[in-house]
């Protein structure tokens, strides 16, 4: 009989994490944790049992949109996947937006919101993206402060019932610009004179979750300047009381590479009532705090994945047999994966501190500092993470040989999922400069110095046994480096912009490794683990400084930078015309006399 490879398992996700126990275990009072960690666990059995059972037994099926009835009406109904369906009902029931805003534990709510989310997103196809757009939009109508639609939504965004619970959008994407919204075309006019209601007119090229109950979307009211000055931010419901659209047209869903079970639509709005959120002005400023929040999602929607690939390569080298023996018995394999796990270590541990950040400002703990250190990290853990995860799930694959290109193992979604993360919510270079406008305000970067002196001390003490004290030299001297740059280039705008993303690379980097360093003596000096301390040497030794030694920013680097982008060749000269014997003349060379 010839041979069938056994397929990688699960067991219980939150059990088999000991970074996430072990890191919750750290930070958090011992009663909360024990209040809170029966969820976990059940949280992780779903993920590692049910819900991935039902993931890959729902796999070819992506959401479906009907234009027509039978009659020949319009409806414009999505039906999303059978994984969908589950993941919105139990999203609901499990408080997975609504343990941010209960706040039990104050502060540390946000850490148990968070954990739930990082195990739960994994087996659920992306459908932490409709969630991070609901908890975005629940903070930013707080923070607007519109007493009559936090009145209406917040109830049904925050909902455990999952009868009365509503998911929101997101609606900024439209072809002229997606970061830059400055170009939106929408259109908001007011029927009825002054005391009449607003009506939007536009098209949105790239709204996810189209099936949610509710958006936040920038538009232009009638006679506002060009530009991101001239929007305001406008609430608006899909559907009336009867289930009907309102006035909103479902073009298609979108073909992507990835998240293919998120109905992304196109979108074209006749006359969509909405109301302003907060004024006619101010719109980008007032959609900010939502912003906040779905980066840090997208964040642990990276770590997610990453983890969930690791999960499953770890378990397959156990069961593959090659050149003969198991594939964690072989020192290459079990160094590839060693790698991999530091790469997860790292951007898990500058997730949650930003997690935690969020979790003090929002509970009224936060010092200045540290909301100042919270707008710099967001960007940066963003950024970095979301560049981790396509990195690392690409080995992934790869570590499974020919079984990870092979769609129904269910392993290349993993890639292809995790490749909207350095795209959504803004780019890598999008969100270095976001990172660069948060640092305007601090020219000697003395809040990330001070997070860095908290977080690493000093450097002696560690021992021969935990060997930190590179790791954490190493942290240090990427971060000065990223310093000194950061000064020598602030007088020069255009090498700041062009440095951005290595400068922001550097800082997230520097920070992962900084906070894997205090969870490694935590971990070492409480449980005697060396694990933490193993990735801090690791993801040391991979490379943290992205900023080259030869400034590519300078003068000559921008130069470069203008030919290599272009990639063009350059106009060939004129040919040299030799002058006649004994001539004359007193055209310059290469030109024949007249």
């Amino acid at each position: 009989m010839s041979f069938v490879q056994q397929p990688p398992e699960l067991g219980n996700q939150y059990r088999d994490d000991r970074m996430l126990r072990t890191y919750l275990r750290r930070v958090l009072p011992a009663a909360v944790l024990s209040e809170i960690e029966p969820q976990l666990d059940r949280m992780g059995e779903l993920a590692g049992g049910e819900l991935y059972r039902l993931q890959l037994e729902d796999l070819p099926n992506e959401p479906v949109l009907t234009r027509w009835d039978a009659w020949g009406n319009r409806v414009d109904r999505v039906e999303p996947t059978r994984v969908w369906r589950r993941a919105e009902r139990l999203a609901a029931e499990k408080g997975l937006v609504a343990i941010a805003y209960e706040g039990a534990h104050g502060a540390a709510s946000r850490f148990h919101q968070m954990a739930m989310v990082y195990l739960f997103t994994a087996s659920t196809d992306i459908y932490s993206c409709p969630l991070a757009m609901t908890d975005g939009a629940a903070r930013a109508l707080l923070e607007a402060g519109n007493e009559a639609l936090v009145a209406r939504a917040l109830p049904r965004l925050t909902s455990r019932d999952p009868a009365r619970s509503w998911t929101s959008g997101q609606w900024m994407t439209e072809t002229p610009g997606g970061s830059d919204v400055g170009g939106t075309e929408t259109v908001a006019r007011r029927e009825g004179g002054e005391a009449g209601g607003w009506r939007l007119w536009g098209r949105k090229w790239f709204t996810s979750a189209v099936d949610s109950q509710m958006a936040l979307t920038l538009a232009r009211p009638e006679g506002s300047p060009a530009g991101s000055r001239g929007l305001a931010l406008f609430y608006l419901e899909l559907r009336d009381a009867a289930g009907r659209l309102q006035r909103v047209r479902i073009e298609r869903l979108k073909d992507k590479l990835g998240t293919r079970k998120l109905p992304t639509a196109s979108l074209t709005l006749e006359g969509v009532p909405a109301e302003p959120v907060a004024g006619l002005t101010g719109g980008v400023r007032n959609i900010a705090p939502m912003l906040n929040v779905t980066r840090m999602w997208n964040a642990v929607s990276a770590i997610a994945l990453m983890r969930r690939g690791l999960a499953l390569a770890r378990d397959y080298a156990g069961r593959r047999t090659a050149f003969g023996k198991p594939l964690a018995e072989q020192p290459l394999h079990l160094d590839t994966l060693a790698a991999l796990q530091a790469e997860l270590e790292g951007a898990f541990h500058l997730t949650f501190r930003v997690v935690e950040l969020m979790g003090r400002a929002e509970a009224g703990e936060a010092s200045d500092a540290e909301r100042r250190l919270w707008r710099v990290l967001t960007p940066v853990a963003k950024l970095t993470t979301a560049r981790q995860a396509v990195a690392v799930l690409s080995e992934v694959l790869e570590s499974f040989g020919g079984a990870g290109y092979v769609e129904d193992t269910g392993l290349p979604a993993l890639l292809r999922d995790a490749q909207v993360l350095p795209i959504w919510e803004g780019t890598t270079n999008v969100l270095a400069l976001d990172a660069l406008r948060a640092l305007a305000a601090d020219p000697d970067l003395e809040v990330l110095a001070g997070e860095l002196e908290r977080t690493l001390g000093p450097v002696a003490g560690d021992g021969d046994v935990s060997q930190l004290a590179t790791a954490a030299m190493t942290a240090r001297r990427a971060f000065e480096r990223a310093a000194t740059w950061w000064r020598a280039a602030a007088a020069e705008p255009p090498r700041v912009e062009a440095g951005a993303r290595r400068f922001a690379l550097t800082l997230g980097r520097a920070f992962e490794l900084a906070l894997l360093v205090e969870q490694a003596r935590w971990s070492h000096a409480r449980e005697g683990d060396a694990r933490p301390a193993a990735a801090a040497r690791r993801l040391a030794a991979a490379g943290v400084d992205a900023i080259a030694r030869l400034d590519p920013c300078d003068a000559a680097g921008r130069a470069d930078s203008r030919l290599l982008a272009t990639d063009r060749a350059p106009a060939p000269a004129a040919a040299a015309v030799p002058e006649p014997a004994g001539a004359t003349s007193s055209e310059p060379a290469g030109r024949a006399p007249a």
